[in-house]
């Protein structure tokens, strides 16, 4: 697809441990990445929090109601794109790291986003209640579970889509648990999901939408990129760099492993009509997006 040069939307924000977007902030006293110490030893880079939305903002999304369609909201936590039409986002896209990590409980409740312009409709955990589908994250709330108050953030409806159980459960929650574990591996991702199309199978079969038309998805898709932990992200990606992108049918038939629905970017660009990665170079984005992942799954 025709590729558009979008350059990244980065909003600086003050909260808790966030730094600006554009800065590095350390929460362990190591070294920076291959540096020798007096015996020579090779020390790992710290984990940072970094720019939610460094590889590029894929819709082009803009924070004004003239984008009802393609709003941009950052809140410190993601960023995300959301379609008041489909009362749902077009999609999310987030830092992971073991600097967003902690001990934190799970939230115990779902609740509106509050940066929704007024006058718009504001989804409620209500809309979801009988539907037969889950409310499904796109952030997850274990990505972020440094606080409690962090972690709140995962249940504003605007990062929920209604994701069929089995979907949502198995191989989606596979892929979540896999991308954590290379994070404490000593890696930092960056992720990128959101839901596509209309009309998914549930529990109670199928529907186009749930409650006050919040249409639901026929497939959920992610794009992570995988990085060891260092600085200078964006430069850092090579056309050697691991890319894992998925496109999930949003039914009661999704395998408990997520190998098996690893698409290339391009397929997703082609789905959606996004530009990932667009802050990445255009000779390795040709590379790595044309590129299925096969890669190991745990």
């Amino acid at each position: 697809m025709t590729k558009r040069y979008l350059r990244a939307v980065a909003y600086c924000m003050a909260f808790g441990l966030l730094t600006t977007a554009c800065e590095k902030n350390t929460v362990e006293p190591q070294g920076p990445e291959n540096s020798s110490t007096s015996t020579g030893a090779r020390v790992a880079a710290a984990a940072t929090r970094d720019n939610n939305l460094a590889l590029g903002n894929p819709s082009g999304a803009v924070a004004s109601t003239s984008f009802a369609t393609n709003y941009l909201i950052d809140n410190g936590m993601y960023v995300l794109s959301y379609n008041n039409s489909l009362k749902r986002p077009n999609w999310v896209s987030w830092h992971l790291s073991t600097a967003w990590k902690g001990s934190a409980a799970r939230s115990s409740s779902f609740i509106t986003d509050p940066l929704l312009p007024s006058g718009w409709y504001r989804v409620t955990s209500d809309d979801y209640t009988g539907s037969g589908f889950d409310r499904g994250h796109m952030c997850p709330s274990d990505d972020r579970d440094y606080s409690s108050t962090e972690n709140k953030f995962t249940f504003r409806m605007s990062n929920i889509v209604p994701q069929a159980a089995n979907n949502n459960q198995r191989g989606w929650a596979a892929l979540e648990t896999y991308c954590r574990t290379l994070a404490a591996a000593g890696n930092e991702l960056y992720i990128i999901s959101g839901p596509a199309g209309t009309g998914g199978t549930g529990l109670n079969g199928y529907k186009t939408t749930v409650k006050n038309g919040v249409v639901v998805p026929s497939s959920t898709w992610k794009v992570v990129v995988i990085l060891p932990n260092g600085s200078s992200d964006v430069t850092r990606i090579t056309s050697s760099t691991r890319v894992i992108a998925i496109n999930m049918p949003n039914t009661q038939t999704v395998s408990t492993s997520w190998s098996g629905y690893r698409v290339s970017v391009d397929a997703i660009e082609s789905l959606t009509g996004y530009n990932f990665l667009s802050n990445v170079s255009t000779t390795v984005q040709s590379a790595i997006e044309s590129r299925v992942d096969n890669g190991p799954i745990q």
